[in-house]
């Protein structure tokens, strides 16, 4: 017992100086007085999931509290596009999981640079499927559909050309399995392609993701540049499809959205916002509702940077090769790509992270260079790679890209909802969300701390006045480092009683990361 004291008491006294700081400054809507908060300013999350990819949901953060970009952790690779009907310029994969299977689709082309010119004539440009088990080892099926050099036995499930009365591409793929609850077996999977003839995109149907045909005769969005990993999906939060495709504006590569009840009608075209983002060029866009918190859209768009050459320039991986794309066009040898992470829940506006999610990393042979780390659309939960530890998520980036005979996939990973965190250091500090109504019985972290840190929750009232029993002093100090961790007061954990009541959460930090929290349990 006295252990337990004295670990308290630490506690309470390397945060005592940041209690005193907030404890005379309690939040206030901002567009109500204390104790008259309007509906308009509380906000549902019902047992939803909330990550940080955002700041939707954050008052104020104080002390040395902020918001963490996180990087996913590099592993081995996991394709190879090394067959006679892929190369160098294969890219563009769709992965998704599909009960005990996870499939993925992808571009297989192959660029050749040569002195003044580029050669992309080596074979069409093919749609190809590969499949796994667990998201890590992938294998190439012999399909038996599509005919290359004579013979069926591959892995293409598309090729470019005449399908059915429409003239594809079948090399800017984007493959999803519908989740609309009334969409008909025979077009469970869906594919949006691009057609050069007319210039637009098409959505094909399949009933197993192997068999496709087209959806429309005509392309169904026709107003773009497309260029890219032009995608659609079902959003279950709107109950409608949306779309994102590549377009230019003022002559810079962006993305432009629609909905569609139908697939196959599109509405009013937008293109997408940003706040404080500067313009950039951005080449794909993989936006998709996250599994774990499907009303938040998460996006991994490619920036692309034309570096010009520079003794910087030069000093980057396999000059030989970098100029010898040049001087086909300059920029083939000159720009740079790398991942970006942004987040939405209207579909519009995104708050796009201007540091890099995915940097091209270390400098080694098939990396820095423009095609690079492309990240596949989109992540998939795997098991991880410590014995006994939970799972975590795969996303998987492009690497070799027309450098050699072949382009590659690289698997990297992070924590469940590990995108963005709030991080505190040891000297501490403190999250206040805005008002908020929930259901459920108990309040749930995803969080990690040093083994000397901690986190304490306190539920205020709206004008920031602590509810009894729910005080920071009442709630346990939390430590370790956990997906779903319940959190305790003296009083124990049950918040059935606050059920519909607006609140506010004070979170209390110190040399810990806050991932994500929600209210779960039945009511």
């Amino acid at each position: 017992m006295q252990r337990s004291h004295l670990t308290r008491r630490d506690w309470l006294k390397t945060t005592t100086a940041l209690t005193i700081a907030t404890a005379g400054s309690k939040l206030r809507p901002s567009s109500a007085a204390a104790g008259d908060t309007k509906e308009q300013d509380v906000t549902d999350i019902d047992t939803r999931r909330e990550l940080f990819v955002d700041d939707v949901l954050i008052e104020r953060l104080t002390g040395q509290a902020n918001r963490r970009l996180h990087q996913p952790r590099p592993c081995d690779i996991a394709l190879k596009h090394d067959e006679p009907w892929e190369g160098s310029g294969s890219g563009y994969h769709s992965v998704f999981q599909d009960d005990d299977v996870y499939r993925m689709y992808y571009k297989a082309w192959h660029l050749e640079a040569i002195q003044g010119r580029l050669n992309s004539s080596h074979h069409p440009l093919f749609c190809c499927y590969a499949e796994s088990k667990d998201g890590i080892e992938w294998q190439k099926p012999n399909l038996g559909l599509v005919e290359f050099e004579g013979s069926k036995q591959n892995n293409i499930v598309l090729a470019s050309g005449i399908l059915n009365g429409a003239n594809i591409d079948a090399g800017h793929p984007a493959v999803f399995k519908d989740q609309n609850p009334d969409t008909p077996a025979d077009s469970r999977y869906k594919a949006i392609v691009r057609s050069r003839k007319p210039r637009g995109l098409h959505v094909l149907g399949s009933p197993d993701g192997l068999h496709w045909t087209p959806l429309s005769k005509e392309p169904v969005i026709t107003e773009g540049a497309f260029d890219s990993q032009n995608l659609a999906f079902w959003d279950p939060t709107i109950g409608k499809y949306r779309a994102y495709w590549r377009i230019f504006s003022n002559n810079i590569r962006a993305i432009r959205t629609a909905t569609s009840d139908d697939f196959v009608h599109w509405g009013l075209h937008t293109e997408l916002q940003y706040k404080d983002s500067p313009a950039e060029h951005l080449y794909t866009n993989q936006v998709k509702p996250y599994h774990r918190a499907p009303h938040i859209l998460i996006g991994f768009p490619t920036r692309y940077v034309d570096r010009g050459w520079s003794d910087s320039t030069k000093a980057l991986p396999e000059l030989e090769h970098r100029e010898l794309r040049g001087s086909s066009t300059e920029r083939y040898g000159t720009a740079v790509t790398e991942g970006l992470l942004m987040a939405s829940r209207d579909g519009v506006r995104f708050n796009r992270w201007n540091e890099a999610f995915l940097r091209p990393g270390i400098q080694r042979p098939g990396t820095w260079n423009y095609g690079h780390q492309y990240i596949a659309w989109h992540v998939v939960e795997t098991k991880s790679h410590l014995p006994g530890a939970p799972p975590e998520l795969s996303l998987y980036a492009t690497e070799s890209y027309w450098t050699g005979s072949g382009s590659a996939l690289r698997r990297y990973t992070l924590r469940l909802d590990g995108f963005v965190s709030v991080n505190a250091p040891m000297s501490g500090g403190e999250l206040f969300t805005k008002p908020v109504t929930f259901a459920g019985t108990e309040l749930r972290l995803n969080f990690a701390t040093s083994a000397a840190g901690g986190i304490r929750v306190e539920i205020q009232d709206t004008d920031g006045s602590a509810l009894p029993g729910y005080g920071l002093d009442d709630c346990q100090v939390i430590f370790g480092d956990e997906l779903d961790r319940t959190v305790s007061w003296k009083s124990g954990g049950d918040l059935s009683n606050l059920n519909g009541r607006p609140v506010r959460l004070r979170f209390q930090l110190k040399d810990a990361d806050l991932y994500a929290y929600r209210f779960q349990g039945q009511t």
